[in-house]
């Protein structure tokens, strides 16, 4: 019998956790040739979402959870579950807001037993039901990353799929600390094929991601796989000492020739506002990669454990 191991990352999820055991459960008893075990991953809630895992645990083998010492991130909950998985032939990874529908799980695991893929991911066809800046931004982002970095993420791509044990392997040794899913999935390879589902709400409770917290994370995304801002960078110094030369060499001719050294000052200080604006955008690139670089560096866990159904 196959096993398939489901890494579900929460956080203050204690409206979501039922909801989506109920529906698992379903799934579970219609795929009856299949062994799972349900790996929660408590990344630090404040509510009672530990203490549903507990009693969850206590109720149902198949669950086990691991709670962290503090909110560490989704990133780090991916990382740990695939750190904590034992055995098996699959790994799944999946929202507990039910945002990732469980509906899918038959048929990606079919596509990977029976079409030679090693990983089937998820990606929605359609925003529908979000914010339009939001998926505005989503969109951008895409258009961003793909064009600028060697690696290609699919539009609408989600972090719901299900992998063999090679590609989780692989994920497993990428063991930085700054982490972008969905690049690090696409940068081990493996052939990988999508299914497209339409847009789904939320089961219970509110987004943990707002605005400028997906905007960080695109910036995380973007300088993990990417060194064109840096060169933006160096190219947008290089391009204003060009512009700066000529503009020297344009004030002295003038000043030769019809004198007035005075006037201008006005336009003088907006360059030079410009030029130290332009200087500080620059040096802020830099600074991003230097303090990824310098957290690199030091070593530290990416996760914490406070607690684990394995203790007990």
């Amino acid at each position: 019998m196959k096993k398939i191991s489901v890494i579900i990352p929460c956080w203050n999820e204690e409206e979501a956790l039922p909801i989506y055991y109920n529906k698992m459960c379903e799934m579970m008893e219609q795929m009856t040739e299949v062994k799972f075990e349900l790996l929660f991953v408590d990344d630090g809630s404040t509510d009672d979402t530990l203490i549903f895992l507990r009693g969850l645990n206590k109720k149902d083998p198949r669950c086990r959870f691991f709670s962290f010492s503090r909110n560490f991130g989704k990133e780090a909950a991916i990382y740990a579950g695939l750190k904590n998985v034992q055995g098996g032939d699959f790994v799944a990874i999946m929202d507990v807001d039910m945002q990732d529908p469980p509906e899918l799980l038959p048929e990606m695991y079919y596509i990977l037993q029976s079409e030679g893929y090693d990983c089937v991911g998820a990606k929605r066809s359609n925003r529908v039901g979000e914010p339009r800046i939001r998926s505005y931004l989503s969109e951008k982002f895409y258009k961003v990353i793909n064009r600028i970095s060697k690696i290609e993420i699919v539009r609408g791509a989600r972090d719901y799929r299900v992998f063999n044990m090679k590609v989780m392997n692989a994920v497993i040794e990428m063991g930085e600390y700054n982490r972008f899913s969905k690049g690090l999935f696409e940068w081990v390879g493996f052939r990988t094929k999508w299914l497209e589902y339409d847009n789904v709400e939320r089961s219970a409770g509110d987004t943990k991601w707002t605005i400028w917290k997906l905007f960080l994370y695109s910036l995380e995304g973007i300088t993990s796989f990417s060194a064109v801002p840096l060169s933006f960078a160096a190219v947008t110094g290089l391009l204003f000492c060009v512009v700066s030369f000529f503009m020297v060499l344009f004030i002295v001719v003038r000043t030769l020739i019809w004198g007035d050294p005075v006037s201008g000052w006005p336009s003088l200080v907006c360059i030079i506002f410009l030029v130290g604006g332009i200087q500080l955008f620059c040096t802020g690139i830099l600074g991003h990669y230097l303090s990824k670089i310098y957290m690199e560096t030091k070593h530290r866990p990416i996760f914490i454990m406070k607690e684990s159904s394995d203790e007990l």
